[in-house]
């Protein structure tokens, strides 16, 4: 059988921890700031756990 191979975008935006859940970073954070809220840039920092329902595409994509 032949090896998977992992798909490198996938692989630099998404970070699996240790216990197998899929982490990313929010969208929206590059321009256009001055309008957002104080409190929704300060939620974009943080990495937001991939949901259940999109695990299942992403899983095939990091084999490995």
């Amino acid at each position: 059988m032949p090896k998977l191979k992992t798909v490198k975008s996938v692989k630099d935006r998404i970070k699996r921890t240790g216990t197998g859940k899929l982490l990313s970073y929010k969208a929206g954070r590059r321009h256009l700031l001055g309008g957002k809220r104080g409190k929704t840039k300060r939620q974009m920092r943080r990495p937001q756990q991939i949901a259940r329902a999109d695990e299942v595409r992403i899983h095939p994509l990091l084999p490995y």
